[in-house]
């Protein structure tokens, strides 16, 4: 065997593993695509034809009750964006029965600053004096702490409390609408929205396009089919009860500090333990295509992109797996079997795009008029032809979806930046798996964030 033939060889095994493992992918999503728009063509042909479409500034016009809500920040190193984002939300908010919280470390006396600027009395400084930064989780459960003292000294109790990064930028209906909600679901997710960046189309713009899918069908797939929806840990709120039941599994503090995605967990946990858990994408006034949703800007690099994406990818596919394994019925476990597939899809990735490599390299030789010869066995053209075609209709969904909620030109660059999503997914899955195989014990990994200018003014 020469050596052309065996590198043709090799590329053909390596095509064929991937274009395999694509086909069944492709396959699980069409399913997907077609519970969603099922699902969306029926409700348009009959509940959208009985009851109105119900809009936050319809809720926000009601006079319903206000009950006190508590929204969770933690900071850790956040004195470019914390400020800003403060003064906007309570600028912003058409709700006042609200307190937020707003956890900060010792050590890190800049962000303390930046909070202590914005003087309102519904914000409070809780300081974390453990040596930070320790985790997400462990700033949350401070938090948590400081919620209970309040209630005690208040004499008073939280009906829900929201969760925040302190880059978001929270939607003015956002309390309207939990509060609306609380009584029909112990967990509400609101769609999460990354703004887009001028200066970052291709990296910053992948979250976009990845965003508009999954927080339009996705998570809606995922309720329909009776599976838990996953808290993404910002615009999301947790009702008092539930909240304070999940604490008493977890010697007195509801997020889990042995995971960098407790938001995530959380939400499988609950629905494990059948508490109601609800996606809700609610328009926000007539007439217009804006949703309820949390907004902000995700990295802007591609170092910091992959860093984020590990964190997400070794929560949920690796230590996820290991915490909170296959449980649940056939709608949960399929969800869990999608939510864990990124290391797996990592590697077919790498599989193709090196079959894609090395035969490019031996047409090329054999152009040129090398004594290649390059031949693809009739079964494997076939297979790679029909993953030609599930791929095209993949990234007209995409398309469509990130034109949907971004408009057409960014519809457009949502094709070539699949490309750059599967370099950042390759190298996040390296990473997450390192950490993982190291046992590291969890770390506040945080990506530098940002603030928009146009809100902060």
């Amino acid at each position: 065997m020469t050596f052309a033939s065996a590198l043709t060889h090799l590329a053909a095994e390596l095509a064929l593993f991937s274009a395999a493992g694509f086909l069944l992918f492709a396959i699980n999503d069409l399913a997907v695509d077609a519970i969603y728009f099922t699902r969306r063509f029926w409700r348009s042909a009959t509940v959208y034809r009985r009851y109105p479409r119900t809009f936050g500034s319809a809720l926000a016009e009601r006079k319903d009750e206000q009950r006190f809500i508590a929204i969770f920040v933690p900071a850790w190193d956040e004195s470019p964006v914390i400020a800003a984002m403060l003064r906007a939300t309570v600028d912003r908010l058409e709700y006042g029965n609200y307190r937020i919280f707003v956890g900060n470390y010792r050590i890190d006396p800049a962000t303390a600053a930046a909070i202590a600027s914005v003087s309102d009395p519904r914000i409070e400084a809780v300081v974390v004096h453990e040596d930070g930064p320790t985790t997400k989780a462990d700033c949350l459960n401070h938090l948590y702490d400081a919620l209970i003292e309040h209630e005690l000294r208040e004499n008073i109790s939280a009906a829900a409390v929201v969760l925040h990064d302190s880059e978001d930028v929270v939607h003015p209906l956002e309390l309207v609408v939990f509060n609306s909600l609380l009584d029909r679901a112990a967990l509400i997710q609101l769609p999460v929205q990354p703004l887009p960046d001028p200066g970052s189309r291709w990296v910053a713009g992948h979250y976009c396009d990845e965003f508009a899918e999954a927080h339009t069908k996705e998570l809606v797939v995922r309720e329909a089919v009776g599976a838990s929806v996953p808290l993404a840990g910002v615009g999301c709120a947790i009702a008092r009860k539930p909240l304070a039941q999940l604490a008493a599994l977890n010697e007195g503090y509801p997020f889990a500090g042995g995971t960098m995605t407790e938001d995530y967990e959380l939400g499988l946990r609950a629905g494990a333990m059948g508490m109601k858990t609800m996606f809700v994408r609610m328009p926000a006034v007539p007439g217009s295509p804006g949703v309820v949703a949390s907004r902000g800007h995700f990295p802007a690099t591609f170092g910091e992109a992959v860093r984020q994406k590990a964190r997400w990818l070794g929560g949920i596919a690796l230590t996820g797996w290991d915490r909170l394994g296959w449980r649940g019925g056939v709608g949960e476990r399929w969800m869990r079997m999608r939510d864990r597939r990124g290391p797996i899809a990592a590697l077919l990735l790498v599989s193709g795009y090196l079959a894609a490599l090395i035969w490019s390299q031996l047409w090329l030789a054999e152009a040129i008029g090398a004594p290649v010869q390059v031949a693809i066995d009739p079964m494997l053209t076939t297979l790679l032809w029909i993953n030609l075609w599930l791929l095209l209709w993949r990234i007209a969904i995409r398309a469509l979806f990130t034109g949907s909620a971004y408009g057409w030109r960014e519809g457009a660059r949502s094709v070539p930046r699949l490309v750059v999503g599967n370099l950042i997914a390759i190298c996040a899955a390296a990473r997450a798996l390192t950490i993982y195989l190291g046992r590291s014990p969890p770390a506040w990994d945080k990506t530098r964030h940002t603030f928009p200018k146009e809100i902060s003014a």
